[in-house]
């Protein structure tokens, strides 16, 4: 007797089971439900709120304050007006600008050189330095150290400008050392050691030939670099209680609660959120080359 063929769609498994076509179907549709719907929700709960100050930027005050629709009334565009002019957006903004390029750029000086040495180099008391470097990554100091590095600013007469609160920043850039870290190991050391027969330095070697390779991870570091410093509220507002000209966006946009006569203000305080937030779209648009050329060089690898 000839046995019988079962179709491809109908063969069985390893436990003898027949393997039906709407199992797998409907196995597959449930799956991709499951994703999507996990997707959409995640969609939702960040997008919300941005919605949301969106939303309160444009409507009155007292919209705001009795609560209502979600949508305003009216759009109330002068609102981005007035709060440009009460919370001297001009100034602010600069200022912010000022301390994110400068902490960005000694982040990733500082992050890089750090990262090429331990990846290249054996020393006494490298895995003591990395292992502080990690642990400064998960305990939180903030509260602890203020003090101590107010002094010190105060000690090296730094506390009255904003190059203060950028050397405090530089100084906290575990997170971009270690993501600078992988990516010098990505760079074969060959390219260091036919640099050096060819008699090139320890120092120009990497920043004539190592550190060109890393423009990518220098662009993603970059990114979170100047997000955290640009963010940052509570250095910039201790720095700068006895000089208001020195204020940075957050701390200018924190004065906006409250108008003259004490009112509230949170429209104006959402307007003016909107507005800063467009300098970290422009670092993104800056920097997405950078995301596209890591994203398909893990792809390809």
């Amino acid at each position: 007797m000839k046995e019988q063929v079962l179709p491809q769609t109908q063969q069985p498994d390893r436990r003898g089971k027949t393997k039906s076509p709407l199992t797998g179907r409907a196995g597959r549709i449930m799956g991709h439900t499951v994703m999507w719907l996990f997707l959409l929700i995640t969609a939702i709960l960040t997008l919300f709120p941005l919605l949301m100050t969106l939303s309160g930027s444009l409507k009155t005050g007292a919209e705001m304050m009795t609560g209502g629709s979600l949508l305003p009334a009216k759009l109330q565009f002068v609102n981005y007006a007035e709060a440009w002019k009460q919370a001297n957006f001009a100034r602010y903004t600069w200022n912010s600008a000022f301390v994110s390029i400068m902490v960005t750029a000694g982040t990733l000086l500082v992050a890089a050189m750090a990262a090429y040495v331990v990846d290249r180099r054996n020393f006494p008391g490298k895995s003591l330095y990395v292992t502080t470097q990690a642990s400064m990554m998960f305990i939180s100091v903030g509260a602890i150290v203020m003090r101590p590095q107010f002094d010190l600013m105060v000690a090296l007469n730094l506390n009255t400008t904003l190059w203060g609160v950028i050397l405090i920043l530089i100084s906290a850039h575990s997170s971009t050392f270690f993501m600078l870290l992988g990516f010098f190991k990505a760079i074969p050391r060959e390219l260091d050691e036919a640099a050096m027969v060819d008699g090139s330095g320890f120092a120009r070697t990497f920043f004539r030939i190592i550190l060109p390779l890393l423009t990518p991870g220098l662009g993603v570091a970059g990114l979170f670099a100047f997000r955290h410093a640009w963010n940052e509220y509570i250095l910039p507002l201790v720095f700068t209680m006895t000089n208001p000209q020195l204020q940075t966006l957050t701390v200018g946009l924190a004065n906006l609660r409250y108008g003259s006569s004490a009112a509230m203000q949170i429209h104006l305080m959402m307007a003016g959120a909107c507005l800063s937030i467009l300098p970290m779209l422009l670092a993104y648009i800056v920097a997405n080359k950078s995301f596209i050329q890591v994203t398909a060089g893990s792809v390809k690898g």
